[in-house]
């Protein structure tokens, strides 16, 4: 046993100045891992850091970009409005372009058949004057004028009807002050008070606007 006892001291006496060098060296390798876990730690936070400033700069592009998209969307509702705007006065100007043209095409001849009718006055006096009694066979020149008369004024009215004028011989209708004149008014015996017992000149609408208004004599309470 004392035998084996030395042998292991031998065996052991090489070692020591290895364990010693090995205990001498153990701080600088405690201190290199130590720094090399920091160093780790520090990239981790870094690292996190990093990420965390990441998503905090999309947030605020996120912002910016959902602030110009509400100013974008803004503006296209204004230019929409502005848009319709627009098209809504163009219509209706084209809508009066055309009303206009349309009543210059019906009422442009306005003043033309005002002075159309001064010539319908004239015949239709014309044939009133002519004593019937003396339209006989016995006065054939007097009666082929009178019947050219008749006729003439007949297709004068024919021509103002085609062209939309018509006559206004509004006797025993009521009073309209918008197609008839009152030149005097006066108890009629027989007739209802506010309509119309004589026409002393024929009045004319073209196509239902009233060119010259019926000049008439209107009845009256008595």
């Amino acid at each position: 046993m004392a035998a084996v006892a030395q042998c292991v001291r031998g065996a052991l006496r090489p070692r020591l100045p290895l364990l010693s060098v090995a205990l001498r060296t153990s701080p600088r390798l405690l201190c290199a891992a130590t720094q090399q876990k920091n160093t780790g730690q520090n990239l981790e936070e870094d690292q996190s850091q990093s990420q965390s400033e990441q998503k905090v700069e999309p947030s605020s592009a996120e912002k910016l970009l959902a602030e110009e998209k509400a100013k974008l969307e803004e503006q296209l509702k204004e230019v929409t409005d502005k848009y319709k705007r627009a098209l809504a006065d163009a219509e209706n100007v084209r809508q009066r372009s055309q009303k206009l043209v349309e009543e210059a095409k019906l009422y442009g001849i306005q003043s033309f058949c005002k002075d159309l009718l001064e010539v319908a006055d004239i015949l239709e006096k014309a044939t009133e004057s002519v004593p019937k009694e003396e339209i006989k066979d016995e006065n054939p020149h007097l009666k082929s004028l009178y019947e050219g008369l008749v006729m003439t004024e007949v297709q004068i009215q024919k021509v103002f009807k085609k062209h939309g004028l018509l006559r206004l011989n509004p006797v025993g209708a009521k009073f309209d002050p918008y197609e008839h004149e009152a030149l005097f008014h006066a108890p009629v015996e027989g007739q209802e008070p506010g309509t119309i017992a004589l026409v002393s000149k024929i009045g004319y609408k073209l196509h239902g606007r009233t060119l010259r208004p019926a000049l008439v004599g209107v009845v009256k309470e008595a």
